[in-house]
């Protein structure tokens, strides 16, 4: 029960800091680099209270990667916020990265060994594909705050390369075994310098602007997530781990709709409330595969 607790830690964490970013506003590039830089105030604190690690190569080499991954994932989320709302977003996100990450852990690291598990697994998944598939339909129209110019396809490709760096994110710490504890600080640090130069070409970022700093606390929000779900897919499994933080789509979506009051009329809010129930029943599968 502790350790599905644990899981539940990066749902709140993450469907949170979706909202606060949204509240806090500015450009995508404020928000991402506001974000990266609480998640390494927050990793230089946890560093100098617990006993210092020895680096070794395969620890530096594995942080790297799964930050440059992580950064390119959420650069490529914040933007879709913008161009979809988070309400649409979201599900659609969380969607793909279940199928990816749920499919790498079962396929690549053995965590589905019976039959019974398969089963429900490739229910699972059907069921999510579905889900994400009845709320990307008809999606030409605006949400609030979105880009109303671009194209659903082009917002369906950002949020694909979106979940490709996040799956990515999450997949590396397994395949190199690594300790949440020990990757924290060099996995943030990997994030903010990724990110600053990812952002630095953006033309406008106003990467020092306040909003930046005002989005520190939106970092605060997913540091928090982010070891919790280093440590929870290691004792949890990937195929768990992951599935049972990504239910923060129940959070980000009801806030994008009720809070943010994200437009996208009763149909639209029907879909989006039916193909979430899906992609959360997915999940709810996925969990009893343990």
């Amino acid at each position: 029960m502790e350790n599905l607790l644990l899981g539940l830690i990066p749902a709140v964490g993450w469907g949170s800091q979706s909202i606060v970013m949204q509240k806090i506003g500015g450009r995508f590039t404020n928000k991402a680099f506001g974000m990266v830089t609480g998640a390494v105030i927050f990793a230089v604190i946890v560093t100098l209270i617990r006993q210092p690690v020895n680096l070794t190569l395969p620890l530096i080499v594995g942080s790297t990667l799964s930050g440059i991954c992580w950064s390119i994932g959420l650069l490529m989320q914040v933007y879709s916020f913008d161009l979809l709302g988070i309400s649409k977003a979201m599900p659609i996100s969380t969607g793909e990265q279940l199928i990816g990450t749920v499919l790498i852990g079962a396929l690549y690291f053995h965590e589905w060994t019976t039959v019974k598990q398969f089963s429900i697994g490739v229910l699972a998944v059907v069921l999510i594909i579905v889900g994400v598939v009845i709320i990307a339909l008809k999606g030409r129209g605006r949400a609030n705050g979105g880009n109303a110019g671009q194209s659903l396809a082009y917002a369906l490709g950002v949020l694909t390369i979106s979940s490709f760096g996040l799956i990515g994110y999450a997949v590396i710490p397994r395949v190199f075994n690594l300790n949440g504890w020990d990757m924290l600080l060099p996995q943030s640090l990997a994030m903010w310098v990724s990110m600053f130069l990812f952002i630095s070409v953006v033309p406008g970022n106003q990467i020092w602007s306040a909003k930046s700093w005002q989005n520190i606390v939106t970092g605060m929000c997913f540091a928090v997530a982010n070891l919790a779900i280093l440590i929870s897919n290691q004792v949890n499994g990937l195929a768990i781990g992951y599935t049972l933080s990504q239910l923060n789509v129940v959070i980000a979506t009801l806030g994008g709709l009720f809070i943010l009051h994200e437009h996208h009329g009763k149909n639209g809010r029907l879909r989006i409330s039916v193909g979430l129930t899906l992609v959360i029943a997915g999940a709810i599968f996925i969990g009893t595969t343990r």
